[in-house]
């Protein structure tokens, strides 16, 4: 078009400088920079910004070998729609950047990356632009019939819809998976904080309703948004609007995260039902593959908990989807057992990728969960968080190096008398006051310990360990452990692995490394 002529080169650098003569930027980057700082600079001759979109520059700097911005005007009379409608029908398709008047709202321009050099050339300029605001008139005019056409209809009538869209071929339809989210999210509903159960039940009736309107067949990215809006005009409060557009978040690792009460627990229940149907039916993540999203749903679920700070009893609440999903796939075999066995480890992991991509240690995470039993994911992190701060002090530090020791006599002597030391001390046979004095100190510990746990003041958990340091540095200053006397020695033994079995109620310190 522009060079339409093939050229003879004699080296990369002569390749590059004849590609650029002929409207051929060959470096990615370089286009991305010229795409970047042309958008800006058109916007803000009108006085507006580019709204920042870095999936859209990498894509439309990978179209485009001469990038030339040009910016063409929105018809006012599509300007009433969803700043999201007009957005995703000008990015979807025509890949044009949206600009953002001065108070953040959505502005009639947009700016479109030409392929074309228009300089001393005004009429081809000219036309360029006219052609992509008739083309872009055209998809606005698809859009404002699918939005008219959709609200002529409410929400709560598109629902019997879903009873032909199969949520998954062993776990029913989309109209199952909500009767299902619906029950579940009233049970989660009572761990929210503020979150009224009837606007919960309804937000996870309506959840899924948008998913039948024209738009969203249109645009699949405006599910969840679309519903909020026909929500609104169907009068409905503006948590249920507010509770479907959230409810499928987060989405990732960068997502925000829902904080409304009534979206709250549509979503948990929402990624909960996913989770436990596709456990029971053995379709799990495996290695790199995970179709499903499940360690995605996962993450969503640990990041709802955590970020809110609800107490929710995670194995509780699986029980309850479990039992849902028995009863709406009546006639369908379910593997009950499976649907909830391993699923709490599954969080454990995923609970563990969280921590560590905030900076909190691995080995830690791995302390706390190899107690076992735990679904409350807010305790769980208030152990880790405990227990780093009680390994940050003289005491902490040291009582470990003591731990190891201790930990580390008993083991080998157990293999090479090839019997067990945990059974209960015989403080009859406790003859050395350092003894004596650790054996008591174990047993106030003990006590002390596992009644601030049951407060989950860990941290008060952590204190009372601490005072461990002093007896048990005493022990091994003072006391022999392998005396020659067979009953003392197995004695001391059964002393130095109650320190383990004591510590061992708050974490497992094996676990800690360094």
């Amino acid at each position: 078009f522009l060079t339409p002529d093939a050229f003879q080169v004699s080296s990369f650098a002569d390749y590059e400088k004849k590609l650029r003569d002929a409207y051929v930027i060959l470096d990615g980057e370089e286009r991305k920079t010229i795409i970047a700082e042309q958008t800006a600079a058109l916007a803000e001759k009108e006085g507006l910004t580019v709204k920042d979109d870095p999936a859209l520059l990498d894509e439309v700097a990978g179209l485009v070998e001469w990038p030339v911005v040009l910016m063409g005007t929105i018809d006012e009379e599509f300007m009433d729609l969803p700043p999201e409608v007009l957005e995703t029908s000008m990015r979807s398709h025509q890949k044009y950047f949206s600009c953002l008047d001065k108070n953040g709202g959505f502005a009639n321009k947009f700016l479109v990356v030409s392929n074309m050099e228009v300089k001393g050339h005004p009429k081809r300029k000219a036309n360029i632009v006219a052609g992509n605001e008739r083309v872009l008139r055209a998809r606005l005019a698809d859009a404002r019939f699918f939005y008219d056409t959709d609200r002529a209809e409410t929400l709560s009538s598109r629902t019997p819809a879903l009873k032909d869209i199969v949520f998954h071929a062993k776990l029913g339809t989309l109209y199952e998976k909500i009767d299902r989210v619906q029950a579940l999210a009233r049970e989660i509903a009572a761990f929210v904080p503020n979150a009224e159960a009837e606007y919960v039940e309804r937000a996870a009736s309506l959840a899924k309703a948008d998913l039948v309107t024209g738009m969203v067949g249109e645009f699949p990215e405006l599910q969840g948004i679309m519903g909020r809006y026909y929500a609104r005009h169907d009068g409905e409060h503006e948590e249920v609007a507010d509770a479907i557009a959230e409810h499928y978040s987060p989405l990732g690792p960068a997502d925000s995260c829902p904080t409304k009460p009534v979206s709250v627990a549509v979503a948990l229940a929402d990624k909960i039902d996913t989770l436990v149907g596709f456990w029971a039916i053995d379709e799990k993540p495996t290695g790199s593959k995970d179709p499903y999203a499940l360690r995605r749903a996962a993450l969503g679920v640990v990041r709802l908990v955590l970020e809110n700070g609800l107490r929710l009893p995670l194995l509780e609440i699986f029980k309850k989807a479990d039992h849902l999903y028995a009863e709406s796939l009546s006639g369908v075999t379910w593997n009950q057992d499976q649907a909830v066995g391993g699923l709490l480890d599954f969080f454990a992991d995923r609970l563990k990728v969280h921590l560590r991509e905030q900076g909190t240690r691995h080995d830690l995470v791995n302390a706390v969960f190899a107690l076992g039993g735990e679904d409350d994911l807010v305790r769980l992190l208030a152990r880790v968080d405990a227990l780093k701060d009680f390994l940050g002090t003289d005491d902490g530090a040291n009582l470990l190096i003591a731990y190891r020791r201790a930990v580390n006599i008993v083991g080998i002597e157990e293999k090479k008398d090839k019997a067990s030391y945990g059974d209960p001390v015989d403080d009859g046979l406790l003859t050395e006051p350092a003894e004596k004095g650790l054996y008591e100190e174990l047993a106030r510990v003990e006590k002390d310990a596992a009644a601030c746990i049951e407060k989950d003041d860990f941290t008060g958990a952590m204190a009372f360990l601490a005072k461990l340091r002093l007896p048990v540095d005493l022990f091994f200053d003072q006391v022999t452990v392998n005396t020659d006397e067979a009953n003392l020695r197995a004695n001391r033994l059964r002393l130095l692995s109650q320190i383990r079995a004591t510590l061992g109620t708050v974490a497992d310190f094996s676990q800690i490394e360094g």
